[in-house]
């Protein structure tokens, strides 16, 4: 299992200070000319994110609250906020800033969360030279409207993976940070997750 450090948030964030997680375990054979990390930090009101991909073919066809990200060029977050609990937050999305934000145990019981004062996350999106980039945050209060026990600081750890996919690309492909050990096509299954820990 790999491990994350999500470092405390400066007071002039500079993503080139925070620890980089290469998003590159090949799942399933889908291979493709790709590659993509993710960043974490946090403060006491939230957990920023930055996802960036080299990606030279990126579709970008999925917009509004009620798109696919997956099918597009997208870059995903997974995370379960209270250890021994497999109830995970699952952050999708694309080039469009297009989102798929859900709550759930696994694919089949996921529940799509459309909530209209933190929903959006403060996301935005740019094409880079060779790809494209996300950050996002993910407020505290929205993990505690399902999770009213989580708290955030030194020592404590939460279970989460970062994906690449893009099921409609010209080359189709999904990696992983933490290698999923199964057959099954899926990045909802947490047991795979890996460990991250605030520093």
């Amino acid at each position: 299992m790999k491990t994350y450090t999500i470092v405390p948030k400066t007071e002039n964030l500079d993503w080139r200070a925070v620890p980089e997680a290469a998003i590159d375990c090949c799942q399933w054979g889908y291979r493709a000319d790709v590659s993509a990390k993710a960043q974490l930090c946090y403060d006491q009101d939230a957990i920023y994110v930055r996802l960036s991909a080299r990606e030279a073919d990126i579709r970008a066809e999925e917009t509004g609250p009620t798109g696919l990200p997956y099918l597009d060029s997208c870059l995903e977050f997974f995370f379960c906020p209270m250890e021994g609990n497999d109830t995970y937050f699952n952050i999708e999305m694309n080039p469009n800033c297009a989102m798929y934000l859900g709550i759930g145990t696994n694919s089949s019981e996921l529940i799509r969360l459309l909530l209209p004062d933190e929903g959006n996350l403060d996301a935005q999106a740019q094409r880079t030279q060779d790809g494209w980039m996300l950050t996002y945050r993910v407020p505290v209060s929205l993990i505690r409207r399902f999770f009213p026990e989580f708290v955030m600081g030194p020592g404590v750890k939460m279970r989460g993976n970062f994906y690449k996919c893009g099921d409609e690309t010209k080359v189709p492909h999904y990696y992983a940070w933490n290698p999923i050990e199964s057959e099954i096509l899926d990045f909802h299954q947490p047991q795979w997750y890996g460990q991250l820990c605030f520093a």
